[in-house]
């Protein structure tokens, strides 16, 4: 007798059957362009050429222009783009338009780097003679040493002769992932071995999100009039009075001793939860009623890990202190917010 679930494969209607084979088809073959792409990948290898390409890139006292053609040439484009967020002044030349004016972009100080898989790409050909005027040094990423590109460029580096995914073996898709790859290779490695760190990273990406979490907390944190400072034997109705007044008002202020540092924070919520145990003494020392030992922040914290330490902690406010422990400044949850961290 056949199973509750044969039952219902032999019950499925043609059209349902034929929808299904033709879903797994087309799955499978999308499989196969990736695995072959991943095979091209797998069979690169980096030798000699591509170390010295890295050496020209480091040493290059101009801007690493990049160009290429077609598909190939958004893989330039995207180099170039890596290469300029990474610390190597970069930019991208249209093959095409360099040809009509734009190589006077280019000057004998720069290194250009070539992309094209076949190495016949007469857009770029055409641009060696005058590249070679301007003494420029040319690096071409192509597939082997025997093509034009290669023959005329200063240095080749190969990939290798990749069978293309497509069904027609004609459309650019193994050879561009790994051309992308190699391009990848080269930014990386030359980001490795030059002084660039977080710091300058997050300064060539003020407006994205990785770049604003790789902001410094002195940068957004609130200071001097808007940092709400009250001492340990002020009076309650005192803490109220600078939370109230501080411009933003924060709804905390940071307690301190007669050193001016850091002893407590006392928050809106340390108000309410004393009215609501029935013990509030306006005229008492605030320091009856503050957090003790409450989280703090430095100057120089990532505000990424400033805000995890909010979003652990529960907390809408956090204390930024100096070496000796002075509160230099107080980080509100709402700054992170027009900082759009969170």
């Amino acid at each position: 007798m056949p199973s509750r679930k044969s039952a219902r494969v032999l019950k499925l209607p043609s059209g349902q059957a034929a929808a299904r084979r033709r879903r797994r088809e087309l799955v499978e073959y999308g499989q196969s362009v990736v695995a072959a792409e991943a095979a091209a990948l797998g069979r690169l290898a980096l030798d000699a050429p591509f170390a010295t390409a890295v050496e020209w890139v480091l040493a290059c006292r101009g801007r690493v222009v990049v160009t290429g053609m077609g598909k190939t040439g958004f893989v330039a484009q995207k180099l170039s783009a890596t290469l300029a967020s990474t610390g190597t002044p970069s930019h991208y030349l249209h093959p095409a338009e360099a040809a009509h004016g734009d190589l006077g972009r280019v000057t004998r100080d720069d290194l250009v780097l070539a992309l094209s898989n076949s190495g016949d790409t007469e857009e770029i050909l055409r641009l060696l003679p005058a590249l070679k005027k301007i003494g420029a040094r040319v690096v071409a990423l192509t597939r082997d040493l025997a093509n034009p590109l290669a023959r005329g460029a200063d240095l080749a580096v190969a990939i290798g002769d990749i069978e293309e995914a497509c069904p027609m073996r004609l459309a650019p898709t193994a050879s561009t992932a790994a051309l992308l790859a190699v391009a990848d290779a080269i930014a990386m490695t030359v980001l490795k071995n030059r002084p660039f760190d977080r710091e300058e990273y997050a300064l060539y990406h003020p407006g994205g999100k990785l770049g604003r979490g790789l902001m410094k907390v002195r940068e957004v944190m609130r200071t001097g009039p808007e940092n709400p400072l009250v001492s340990a034997t002020a009076p309650l109705k005192a803490a109220v009075a600078v939370m109230t007044e501080t411009p933003g008002r924060p709804g905390a202020c940071t307690v301190v001793d007669r050193e001016g540092k850091l002893v407590g924070v006392f928050t809106d919520g340390d108000l309410r939860r004393s009215v609501e145990r029935g013990r509030v003494d306006f005229d008492a020392a605030v320091a009856g009623f503050m957090s003790r030992n409450p989280r703090t922040v430095r100057p120089e914290a990532l505000v990424a890990d400033a805000a995890r330490v909010l979003r652990q902690a529960r907390i809408d406010q956090v204390p930024v202190v100096d070496e000796a422990g002075r509160p230099v400044g107080l980080l509100d949850v709402q700054d992170l917010l027009a900082a759009r961290v969170l």
